[in-house]
């Protein structure tokens, strides 16, 4: 985890528990670096105690008024007051009245100058839990499934806000009414009542306790196939293409209906628990009430207690029921948000598994030169990646990575780009180690092309743009028309504002590829990586793509991260991996001369290309104005057809190695 982002450690669910996880919140509930939020939360307590105080005074007015109303009373009060409460039963059911009003207005008051503290909470919570998850490595990513992990924000942040209303604005308001309630009942009648309601708030809090932790194990079940639901639903909307290739409609559909049918199980097992938990409080609370309320009677009957104080006493209770229901609701709805934010408070506590070191500072790039010094890498110990690879990348020349599929070529990218941290040995630029800088800088300083590029769900200028945010549109455009894609985004209907679609699924994999090159020509950085950067284009946008990608890499070091060995003879050194190691290493023609892996792969893609341009001429029409244009090729045979069967052709032809007429692209 990021030294300068200390808070994160200290969020905890703990299990579940429900006192540290409020001692967790309580620095976002109370922020000392924001004192008007501070003041909110002083006058709110303030008001609070208010509007409890006049929610006291309502029984009493009750009372005075039933007295005057019904002509009794005479016991106990004086003939003066008696006198004045007969006279005036009008206005005491005013002053009733007042008192419910202010109440009401006192709390409303309160509730809405404590909504800024918190809103305020929760967005500081979910930007915290955002931002260390861009932080969390690519391995964590890797492993998690989109749609559970939005669900982990989504209701851990309406958990946090549960929690934060819930324990100012019900739990704190209950307990200081209780305290006025049996401060007021001790006053007025005597201790028997006060023992009886509180032997009922006793009882009525244990069963709230029991009934609660026997559901939160139902909801937990709920939430985690509801997550199993949500997770199916996005993974098959997200791979629509694929589910109509397969006419896997019904079986899509089976399979979420499969998790919606757990999702059901459970959300029935927790409505019924809901329902043994009310009724089991209102039993209980019923009791108490009526107890009380025959002690009253038995008092009105023996002249030691008024019509009045009946009607009090059963005003007083019902006035306690509601914050005491309020109060096992608090506790239910805090256990459940507790349950709901744990998954969100774990990933928290995970600490970052690629993280700046103690004072890292900014890579200072001066020429560019990057070296891997015997550097090993494995995702699991078990199965090793790179075994003691060490090579050289010169300030300002182009080296090439190739091998067969699992030698390590991605590896290599996503370690220099620090989305991992090598097991062994080391990778600097200019001589520093790209541990010992800052993320940031680092990654400020590569421009990256990946093979699949993924596009946010925007307008094709914000994609773009992406390179370098602070970019104007005209240089958005200009590095557009040198991924030649400006002229197609032109003939759009919106231009530059047209939406890619979620993942740019709207567009082509040649547009999506160019829409990427051109984001990082507008980015500039003084290092190129590229991973097979035209591998989705036709063979006549691919050597207009990379001659713009020559022009953009001129005096720039690139590293190329190659699977079609046409677009790469033309660099200053190809290396060969396989199994994790360096096998071959030299230019193309010395490669080709030493008749190793490099050669016998030159060879299968040569022949693979020659079978293709065979095949397209026997399909071709006779009618030679339906040929396609010199220069160009199906897009099926990829973007190095053409070129490899300009070296098969000459290889028919002469007896000498074909790389030595073979024009370098790349």
């Amino acid at each position: 985890m990021r030294p300068n982002a200390p808070e994160s450690r200290d969020v905890s669910a703990d299990g579940g528990r429900l006192f540290k996880t409020l001692l967790a919140l309580w620095p976002y509930i109370w922020p000392a670096e924001r004192d008007d939020l501070k003041g909110r939360v002083m006058l709110a307590l303030v008001l609070l105690l208010g509007a409890k105080l006049a929610t006291v005074l309502m029984p009493f007015t009750f009372k005075w008024a039933t007295d005057a109303l019904t002509a009794a009373g005479t016991t106990g009060v004086d003939a003066t007051t008696l006198a004045w409460i007969a006279s005036a039963p009008i206005a005491l059911t005013i002053a009733y009245g007042g008192s419910r009003i202010l109440m009401a207005v006192l709390t409303q008051l309160r509730d809405g100058l404590f909504a800024k503290v918190a809103m305020h909470a929760v967005r500081r919570l979910a930007i915290l839990t955002f931002e260390h998850m861009h932080r969390l490595s690519l391995r964590f990513h890797l492993e998690r499934k989109t749609g559970g992990l939005t669900r982990v924000l989504e209701r851990g942040r309406n958990g946090i806000e549960i929690i934060v209303r819930m324990v100012l604005l019900q739990l704190v308001p209950t307990v200081v009414e209780f305290a006025l309630i049996v401060g007021v009942l001790l006053w007025v009648f005597d201790w028997r009542y006060v023992a009886t309601i509180v032997a009922t708030v006793a009882l009525y809090m244990w069963y709230t306790y029991i009934a609660t932790e026997w559901r939160i194990g139902i909801r937990r079940k709920m939430n985690d196939s509801d997550n199993d639901a949500n997770t199916k639903a996005i993974d098959s909307l997200l791979n629509y293409e694929t589910v109509k290739y397969f006419d896997a409609e019904a079986r899509e559909a089976r399979r979420y209906d499969r998790s919606m049918a757990r999702y059901e199980e459970a959300s029935v097992k927790a409505y019924t628990s809901l329902a043994v938990l009310n009724a089991g409080q209102a039993i209980i609370f019923t009791i108490g009430l009526t107890v009380v309320m025959a002690m009253c009677a038995i008092g009105v009957q023996g002249g030691t207690h008024t019509i009045g104080d009946f009607v009090m006493i059963n005003a007083m209770m019902i006035q306690l029921y509601q914050p005491l229901n309020f109060m096992g609701m608090v506790y239910r709805e805090i256990k459940q948000a507790v349950i709901d934010i744990e998954q969100m408070f774990r990933i928290l506590k995970r600490e970052t598994e690629v993280a700046d070191a103690p004072g890292a500072r900014p890579l200072a790039v001066k020429a560019g030169a990057i070296r891997f010094e015997d550097v090993r890498f494995a995702y699991e110990p078990s199965r090793p990646i790179l075994e003691g690879l060490s090579f050289e990348v010169p300030a300002g020349k182009t080296v090439a990575i190739v091998g067969p599929s699992g030698a390590g070529k991605s590896t290599i990218s996503r370690l220099l780009y620090r989305f991992y941290d090598v097991t062994g040995g080391r990778i600097t630029i200019d001589g520093q180690d790209v541990r010992a800088v800052t993320q940031g800088s680092l990654r400020s300083a590569i421009g990256m092309v990946p093979q699949d590029t993924v596009l946010f769900n925007d307008t094709i200028r914000y994609n773009i743009r992406y390179g370098r945010w602070e970019a104007t549109d005209a240089e958005v455009e200009e590095a557009a028309r040198l991924a030649q894609i400006d002229g197609f985004i032109r003939m759009a209907p919106k231009g530059y504002e047209t939406e890619v679609g979620e993942r740019g699924l709207k567009l082509s994999g040649g547009e999506k590829q160019r829409v990427a090159i051109a984001r990082t020509i507008l980015k500039g950085p003084p290092i190129l990586l590229l991973d097979e950067a035209t591998s989705a284009l036709d063979s006549h946008t691919e050597k207009e793509i990379q001659d713009a990608l020559q022009q953009v890499s001129k005096n720039r070091t690139t590293l190329v991260i190659a699977h079609r060995l046409s677009t790469i003879v033309g660099a200053d050194e190809i290396i060969v991996l396989d199994k994790g190691r360096i096998v071959e290493r030299g230019t193309h023609a010395a490669l080709l001369e030493a008749g190793g892996l490099y050669a016998s792969m030159w060879n299968r893609q040569r022949e693979a290309d020659e079978a293709r341009e065979k095949l397209a001429q026997v399909d071709e029409p006779a009618a030679a104005p339906n040929r396609d244009p010199p220069g160009t090729a199906p897009l099926a045979a990829g973007a190095g057809a053409a070129a490899g069967t300009a070296v098969a052709e000459e290889a028919d032809t002469t007896t000498g190695p074909p790389e030595d007429r073979a024009e370098p692209v790349a």
